[in-house]
């Protein structure tokens, strides 16, 4: 039986303490997870101290592989360990290492001690494809640590008592562990009475109910619910959802927490670039007046709704988040599988505009507008460098080592989607993050190709 190992070590500007507590907070194994990597958390412990435990479920269902860990040993600010118990592989020990360099430096290392499954064949099969993975896995992790903590260092906050709505959403579910593993403490609305902790309190905008009488204190509020725009067709009571989902929600939040004593220091809600509808190649800064496409409608009402309903002593910001990227949801979670067996099409003529920005950009924008006391109002949340249909549908295919060969016309996606369809996948806003920028904010990913390699894991650029 033969046991392998792997170590990742990576110079890092932080102190060894600081880093060793970053991992014991709440949200790291989300953090770590590569974007790629499907992996659930089923139940865990808190910390990482000896025979604290923590349960995965890995992989997409029906498919799906129970990982179970425990840790074993703990060193304060120099090492943690965990040793798989039931899991993928025949054996597994994660040594996590923090080596002092200096007063603000230090080494991270992470040692693994395994056994492929199935020995002898795993190692005949599987043993050079596992170092190739490992070092791919791990070379996000430590780059992600990297970037989060240089982003909370850059925010410079005192931990703060953040209260977030649709906390279970494509943005919501990775802002959560952003800030937790930053040292914030979040507090999560949700409409399932049945609460699984102290940090979820119920609500239900429909009803106008929410439980105010736990939230106080709160410093921010991050409000991110509302209906889902692209999961159906609309028709004139689904139009109304959409846009009463956001304006009773906005208004029972943001009346709720403008009676807090103390009040939020910021109050800080989604909105989209459809805002600007269609514009066709003209750059949109913030200044640009709204469309007149539905779309446009929904994000009018949101942001009015913002204006007129929070106190004007909180600092309040409307993010106009562009086409946010995550393998894991969104426009390029439903993109990914057809991209991949080669069906990759350009929508159209191809020539709209995709204002796209990278999920962890929206993620350090949110923090930035926390931080920043000179932001209000909208925000432009997109990259600053916004492609044609064209341009992604060929940078997707080329990360993917795949073809693009087809074309969906614009009848099909009339007929299949309707006026959903038009305003959401042909329509052209062509957005600019000016005040983002104006303000000091740094992009991790601010071209197309880059971003794609990073979240889906292909970090080698194609032979030609």
């Amino acid at each position: 039986m033969n046991t392998r190992s792997f170590i990742k070590k990576s110079p890092l500007p932080f102190s060894a303490e600081a880093l060793f507590s970053w991992h014991t907070r709440p949200g790291a194994i989300q953090r770590l997870t590569p974007p790629w990597v499907h992996m659930k958390i089923e139940d865990a412990s808190e910390g990482v101290a000896p025979n604290t435990r923590v349960y995965l479920k890995m992989g997409k269902k029906p498919f799906q592989t129970p990982w179970h860990a425990r840790h074993t040993h703990f060193e304060p600010g120099r090492l943690f360990m965990d040793t798989q118990e039931k899991g993928p592989f025949h054996a597994w020990t994660h040594s996590h290492l923090f080596h002092p360099t200096g007063p603000d430096q230090s080494i991270m290392e992470d040692r693994i001690a395994y056994t492929l499954p199935l020995p002898p064949f795993g190692d005949l099969f599987g043993g050079s494809f596992m170092e190739k993975e490992l070092e791919r896995i791990f070379a996000c992790r430590h780059q992600t640590l990297l970037e989060d903590m240089t982003a909370h260092r850059r925010a410079n906050l005192k931990p703060l008592r953040i209260l977030i709505s649709g906390a279970s959403g494509l943005i919501g579910s990775s802002l959560s562990p952003y800030l937790t593993t930053g040292g914030h403490r979040v507090l999560r609305l949700v409409r399932k009475k049945a609460l699984k902790g102290p940090d979820e309190l119920f609500w239900d905008p429909e009803t106008g109910l929410i439980d105010s009488k736990n939230l106080e204190p709160v410093d921010v509020v991050i409000h991110l619910a509302g209906e889902n725009i692209g999961q159906r067709r609309w028709n004139p009571s689904r139009k109304r959802l959409l846009i009463e989902s956001r304006r009773k929600s906005t208004a029972l939040l943001a009346e709720t927490v403008s009676r807090l004593d103390p009040r939020p220091r910021v109050f800080i809600s989604a909105s989209a670039i459809g805002y600007y509808g269609e514009r066709g190649e003209n750059i949109l800064t913030e200044e640009a007046p709204p469309g007149d496409l539905f779309i446009s409608e929904i994000c009018k009402v949101w942001e009015e709704t913002v204006r007129s309903t929070v106190d004007p002593r909180i600092r309040s910001l409307s993010m106009r988040i562009g086409v946010g990227l995550s393998p894991k949801g969104g426009a390029l979670g439903e993109l990914l599988t057809p991209f991949k067996l080669g069906l990759g099409a350009r929508i159209g003529t191809g020539s709209q505009y995709m204002s796209w920005i990278a999920i962890d950009d929206i993620l350090d924008a949110f923090l930035h507008g926390i931080a920043n006391e000179t932001l209000s109002g909208p925000v432009n949340v997109v990259s600053p460098e916004p492609v044609t249909n064209r341009e992604f549908t060929r940078t997707l295919a080329r990360v993917l080592n795949r073809p693009a060969l087809f074309t969906i016309p614009e009848k099909a996606i009339d007929l299949i989607f309707g006026e959903m369809g038009r305003e959401i996948l042909l329509s052209s806003a062509r957005v600019a993050p000016e005040k983002l920028v104006r303000s000091g904010f740094t992009f991790r990913s601010p071209t197309l190709e880059e971003t794609l390699r990073r979240i889906l894991g292909k970090n080698t650029r194609r032979q030609s």
